[in-house]
């Protein structure tokens, strides 16, 4: 079996993706401070701290009584999640800090298999007066930060550029995450009464599942070097026509392309063309 070691498995997103790549049959390493609450009994739990090089890159190498072959692709889903959490600097010194301790330490191990949660946030979000040139949006113009952990983001990102130019056979992914839900969060669903409240990343999100599925595909993808793709639910969390919203909160922004029913405004087919990304669900089925 191939070996995944997935930090930050304990989160919403994390234990969907420990738990998509151990139904398709992959040894899991699950890293993070706190053991997860759904683990699937082979995945191995270890408690660790990325802020700590020598712990992330033991890890990479091999653990005492649980392996000693070599981890095949490593997913970096551990941080602090979003701005406000804690002071701005604590922010983006730890995400950014745990992220650079598992790039060095995959490389070190030769690992060449690199997938990471970036983050919709690059695209300008939230929503305020630096808007995006077009919709919907997609991966061609330059990443736009407007808070410290978006900016801990793009650090990442160019990070990954400069980590693929050293190393051409590498593969570094970033998804570009919508926000990230799951079947608990729906009962609140659809939010037509207060369409200003998702605004602020254009009414946009991700099942967790279907994240977890771009995660996976990222990984088995023959890619190298560096890509980005934002991972978003094909539509969005209201009933209301997406094209009514455009023109009631957004109209002056230009139209690359058609905007039909309730799509989404952040598009993912460039994930959907060079991963496969095929999501399944939606907060509209009640599954």
């Amino acid at each position: 079996m191939t070996r995944v070691v997935v930090t930050g498995g304990s989160g919403k997103l994390g234990r969907a993706v420990v738990r998509e790549f151990d139904a398709h049959g992959y040894d899991v390493v699950l890293l993070d401070r706190v053991p997860s609450p759904d683990k699937p009994e082979g995945v191995a739990f270890v408690r660790t701290d990325l802020s700590d090089y020598g712990q992330v890159l033991g890890a990479f190498i091999g653990l005492d009584d649980r392996y000693d072959t070599p981890v095949d692709a490593v997913v970096h889903l551990a941080a602090i999640p979003a701005p406000g959490l804690v002071p701005d600097v604590a922010l983006i010194t730890n995400n950014v800090t745990a992220s650079i301790n598992v790039f060095h330490a995959a490389k070190a191990a030769g690992i060449k298999n690199v997938v990471w949660a970036s983050s919709e946030t690059l695209l300008g979000i939230p929503m305020g007066e630096h808007q995006p040139p077009y919709l919907p949006v997609d991966e061609e113009f330059a990443v736009r930060p407007q808070s410290s952990y978006s900016l801990g983001k793009a650090v990442e990102e160019e990070m990954a550029r400069h980590f693929t130019r050293w190393d051409p056979t590498l593969k570094m992914i970033g998804l570009r995450f919508s926000n990230v839900m799951d079947e608990t969060d729906y009962p609140a669903y659809p939010w037509d009464e207060q369409p200003e409240a998702k605004i602020f990343n254009l009414w946009s999100y991700i099942d967790s599942r279907d994240g977890a599925q771009a995660v996976r595909k990222a990984v088995e993808s023959d890619l190298t070097g560096f890509e980005a793709f934002i991972i978003a639910s094909p539509d969005t969390v209201m009933t209301t026509p997406t094209i009514e919203l455009v023109e009631r909160f957004v109209p002056d922004i230009p139209r690359k392309s058609a905007i039909d029913g309730v799509s989404s405004l952040l598009s993912s087919d460039k994930a959907r063309e060079l991963i496969g990304y095929d999501p399944q669900y939606s907060w509209r089925d009640g599954r």
